[in-house]
């Protein structure tokens, strides 16, 4: 949940762009570091990323380049002038990042020149003359108690005993306080993209409005508020399309059809659930949060199965986990219909679904209609309570 949560805070463009690439600068002084100190400098273009150096004299260095759109990049002073890839095994862990003592910024390059000034470290820099550095330090600055609340509630959640951890009663608490702070956050972004509709961090805070699983209802209307440059432009295209396409899953559509396997290998068919409500429950042996839903789902099932009510497990689990994925189904007491292709990711039915991150779900009516999605912890049993009736 705390990565998701977070996902905002990475800002990472992911759309690829087919503009005309227009000349960058970064002019930076930065106390009195001399050689053998070095500049470096790390973004992504497209699939690719680029490193690239420069020398230091008397804390003055500068970078040159061309991009196509603003581009998230990390700046680091190596002091010792150790070169690139020795600096990076020296001060980087692929789990943390960065080491405390290592001296880098974060920040975006974008044409025209960037500025940065400070009296003695990148961390403590100055970002001058980029609109789009702008707009990221007031949007920080913004979400920062919402960062902050977000990092009390880990602790929290660390700081219980395993026991607590393990209860549904625990779980379900925590889950209500991350969603609450969601909705925060998303509350916050909104209001930031009415506020600045020409901004290209608007664009990529609606990516993270949008999250893992977006709502089309909601996220389009937030989209048709951007500026004309932005839609127009290749990545507010991509977006446009990839909004097309999530109509076909929206909320109030007719579920696309597809058939899998069970365990048994006996062809299933959804639309063979036609008459009842069912929910497609989309999850994997090997993922933690999904198997810590999945007490939540037993008792809900529980609770309405009498009342024209089943669930469709649809599994992400791999070709040569089938066996975790078995002993899953036994372990948690999963007692519907499950289906899997076995493909991992590229599960043709999480592929229709767009789903990119699990667990996620889909609740269909009698006729076949989507009619919510992603009902995690009291969410479900609140919703069937609302098309059931209270048991």
């Amino acid at each position: 949940m705390k990565r998701s949560f977070l996902y905002l805070l990475a800002f990472l463009p992911a759309l690829a762009f087919a503009q005309n690439a227009q000349p960058f600068t970064i002019k930076a002084k930065v106390g009195k570091y001399d050689k053998p100190a070095q500049a470096f400098l790390a973004y992504r273009l497209g699939a690719n990323t680029v490193t690239d150096s420069a020398a230091i004299v008397n804390g003055e260095f500068t970078f040159t380049g061309t991009i196509t759109n603003p581009v998230n990049a990390t700046l680091f002073i190596d002091s010792k002038g150790v070169g690139f890839n020795k600096f990076v095994s020296q001060n980087f862990n692929e789990s943390t990042g960065p080491s405390k003592a290592t001296d880098y910024l974060g920040l975006y390059v974008e044409k025209g020149t960037v500025n940065i000034t400070s009296a003695d470290s990148l961390k403590q820099a100055k970002i001058t003359g980029s609109k789009v550095n702008d707009d990221d330090a007031r949007l920080k600055a913004a979400l920062k108690p919402i960062v902050e609340k977000a990092r009390a509630i880990s602790m929290e959640a660390q700081a219980a005993t395993p026991v607590q951890q393990q209860s549904a009663a625990f779980q379900n608490s925590m889950t209500a306080k991350y969603k609450a702070l969601q909705d925060e956050q998303r509350s916050m972004l909104k209001t930031f993209i009415s506020s600045n509709p020409d901004s290209y961090l608007s664009l990529l805070a609606l990516t993270s409005v949008s999250g893992p699983s977006p709502d089309v209802a909601e996220v389009e209307p937030i989209f048709n508020s951007l500026s004309e440059e932005l839609k127009n432009s290749d990545q507010g295209r991509q977006l446009r399309y990839s909004l097309d396409n999530l109509k076909i899953t929206a909320i109030g559509s007719i579920a696309p059809d597809f058939i899998q396997n069970d365990v048994n290998g006996k062809a299933v068919q959804l639309s063979s659930f036609r008459g009842k409500y069912v929910l497609i429950d989309f999850w994997a042996s090997w993922c933690g949060p999904c198997r810590q839903e999945n007490p939540n789902v037993v008792r809900t099932y529980q609770k309405y199965k009498g009342k024209n009510f089943t669930i469709l497990g649809v599994s992400l689990d791999k070709e040569t986990a089938k066996d975790a994925w078995l002993a899953a189904i036994k372990s948690d007491g999963l007692e519907w219909t499950q289906v899997s292709d076995l493909k991992f990711w590229n599960n043709m039915a999480a592929t229709l679904y767009g789903v990119h991150a699990i667990p996620q779900n889909f609740l269909i009516d009698p006729q076949g209609k989507i009619v919510a999605k992603n009902l995690r912890g009291d969410a479900l049993d609140d919703k069937l309570q609302e098309l059931l009736g209270k048991i």
